[in-house]
């Protein structure tokens, strides 16, 4: 028996310990005379203080020692039906308060929270306790499940019904420090607390019930995610290296140079994606894992520095079963997460069509705006703008934005709020029509005496626009026209309130190009990787090939992606050139992966999900900070760790490093 346990009292014998103590361990009572309250400045529900920069330490008598009580239940498993039994609880103190003689808290632990009440005359020492006790303090009670009287029934605590009668109390740690925040109240003042104070004092805002459920709900969907990989279809979870070399695969790699061979690094993984391909060439059939990958990009509410994937790779697995196989495990998830019936099958969009219709390969097609493109209507325009942009090769298309007309004055069209977000987007301009009761329209003068009736007619038709629509417009190339015109879109329907909540809208986007032109470095990018197989329709004109790539798209957030891989080395060869990697460069850099391909690579594909950016929408979250339990800034850093952070001269010495 080790010596904690031969130490070991019972509570009751701990709790007659630690009272016949008292003078040495516990607080004294803030007045003899009645039960204790706390100061409001300390301890009500006020809104949440601006917090110091340091915890400021608040005195506080010597602590007793180290403690390991055993419960026997959990706070928020207990209800009417315990009625009678004796019980011992742990947990922190989440509301404190005096009533007619009485002292009540709430004791809460990660099932959730019951109330507690005190006995004075039939327990003096642990009502005393209860009174000494502050916000978040660690303890441990024991006393009775009872029915709260009728007048006192909580209908919004799971525990509502019942309280717990205190006849030991045992403080395990005292809060030593004014909180930054109040646990119990920081859903309610949420709004109030900036986001880099909750960061900095992480472990407390982890206790706050919100992000105890968005946590619990992170480990439910991934453990749904390796039962039904596992159980259902017999994948096998491999971890890949953390420690690899750089792959061109689009984002600054994260760099770690190397002790023991000097001058060289290691980069962290942007994704598994070439070792999943190798394992499908050393046979392993199903492949999965959740994996941590790292990108050193810009970053913004659904973007980290290091996040997670649920990462799939699947040998002899055609398309179409690819995609089956991922709609039955997403349908799974909504079901079983949320209670949600996903269609069967998922509707599709090709690229091409997203693009056309909705101006984004990630669309969120619960509202019905569409795009249209009029620069057949326009061709012969003696508008100035619209003939110049005709003329070089650009596009002229509209959204129509019904009843917008009364909706968006001239002026918030010319410099409010919609204007802005044109030029966000990059437009130089917003042209706008207004299609008045009688069926007239009303505009820039230039564009509106540049349409003729037949004209008129034609175009109103294309837009499917009626009286008092407005009609948006943007000029110019493909891409910066459909950009705009997205942004605007999505801006519209939020402003106008055309988005259903209640609807769940999931689609597969395909048929990508393999290839996308950039323009500042005047060469092909691949659209999604260099390692995605292009369509065999397309073999013989690879530059402009359809890639055998999908995306699954959830309200207008892409939440997985996938393709079938080239797996023949002369093909792979072929597309790395197209990217600008010369054969030399590519043995250097991927000649691991070429020999493998002439190994006897298997016919194969797979898919990654975003894990945070799935549990943020899964949780109604507005970013995935609040899904990860230590996630970093804006800026790339940890306000908890205050990493990244110097390092000793001597660490910098021993990898042959130094700073400017």
């Amino acid at each position: 028996m080790s010596l904690l346990r031969r130490t070991f009292c019972p509570l009751p014998l701990l709790s007659h310990t630690l009272y016949s103590l008292k003078p040495s361990f516990l607080p004294k009572p803030l007045n003899p005379k009645k039960p204790a309250s706390f100061p409001s400045a300390s301890f009500s529900a006020s809104p949440t203080p601006t917090p110091p920069q340091t915890l400021t330490p608040i005195p506080n008598p010597p602590s007793p020692p180290l403690l390991w009580v055993p419960r026997t239940v959990l706070c928020g498993e207990l209800s009417a039906d315990d009625v009678g039994k004796r019980v011992t609880l742990c947990g922190w103190v989440a509301l404190h308060r005096v009533h007619g003689g009485l002292t009540f808290l709430n004791l809460r632990d990660h099932s959730g929270s019951v109330q507690v009440t005190t006995l004075p005359d039939s327990f003096p020492e642990a009502h005393s306790a209860v009174n000494d006790l502050r916000l978040e303090y660690v303890v441990a009670v024991e006393g009775r499940v009872r029915s709260r009287p009728a007048d006192s029934v909580n209908q919004k605590m799971k525990t509502g019904e019942i309280e717990i009668a205190a006849e030991n109390v045992q403080v395990l740690n005292a809060v030593r420090a004014k909180l930054p925040f109040l646990v119990t109240t920081a859903e309610d003042a949420k709004d109030l607390m900036k986001e880099e104070i909750r960061l900095r004092y992480r472990c407390l805002d982890l206790r706050r019930p919100q992000m105890q459920s968005n946590i619990m709900l992170r480990h439910k969907v991934v453990k749904l995610m390796r039962r039904y990989l596992e159980d259902v279809h017999d994948f096998v979870e491999i971890e890949t290296p953390i420690l690899s070399r750089s792959t061109p695969e689009g984002a600054r790699d994260y760099l770690v140079p190397s002790r023991v061979q000097p001058g060289t690094f290691y980069a962290l993984p942007q994704s598994p994606q070439l070792f999943k391909q190798m394992l499908m060439v050393s046979g392993f059939d199903k492949y999965y894992q959740i994996a941590r990958c790292f990108r050193d990009e810009d970053l913004r509410a659904d973007r980290q520095p290091e996040f997670t994937q649920l990462d799939m790779e699947l040998a002899f697995t055609p398309l179409e079963d690819m995609l089956k196989l991922n709609e039955d495990l997403i349908r799974k998830v909504f079901l079983e997460i949320k209670g949600v019936d996903l269609p069967n099958p998922f509707p599709r969009l090709t690229y091409a069509e997203a693009i056309s219709r909705y101006g984004s390969d990630r669309p969120d097609i619960r509202f019905d705006l569409e795009l249209k493109d009029v620069s057949d209507i326009f061709s012969d325009s003696t508008f100035r703008v619209f003939a110049d942009t005709l003329g070089i090769g650009g596009i002229i298309k509209v959204l129509c934005v019904p009843s917008g007309a009364k909706r968006y004055s001239n002026t918030a069209l010319k410099k409010g709020d919609i204007y802005n977000q044109a030029i966000k987007s990059g437009a130089k301009g917003l042209p706008f029509l207004k299609v008045l009761d009688d069926g007239g329209i009303e505009g820039i003068p230039a564009l509106t005496s540049s349409l003729d009736q037949t004209k008129i007619e034609q175009f109103l038709s294309r837009c499917s626009a009626k009286p008092g629509d407005l009609i948006l417009f943007a000029v110019g190339h493909q891409t910066s026209v459909n950009k705009t015109l997205d942004r605007l879109r999505v801006f519209v329907a939020h402003e106008l309130d055309l988005i259903d909540d209640s609807r769940h809208s999931i689609l597969w986007v395909t048929d990508f190009p393999m290839f996308e032109w950039n323009d500042l470095e005047q060469r092909f990018e691949a659209l999604h990787h260099p390692f995605t197989a292009p369509n065999p329709e397309d073999i013989n004109d690879l530059s402009s090939a359809r890639a055998i790539a999908y995306d699954m798209v959830y309200n207008g957030v892409e939440i997985g992606g996938g393709s079938l891989r080239i797996y023949k080395r002369e093909v792979q060869q072929k597309v790395l050139e197209i990217v600008g990697i010369s054969p030399e460069e590519a043995e250097a850099k991927l000649g691991y992966l070429l020999e493998a391909l002439d190994m006897g690579a298997p016919p194969h594909g797979g898919i990654a999900y975003g894990l945070d950016r799935l549990v943020m929408l899964l949780a109604g979250a507005s970013s995935i900070r609040d899904v990860i339990a230590f996630p970093k800034t804006t800026t790339a850093q940890c306000a908890l760790t205050r990493s990244p952070s110097e390092v000793d001269p001597q660490q910098l010495q021993d990898l042959s490093l130094q700073t400017r």
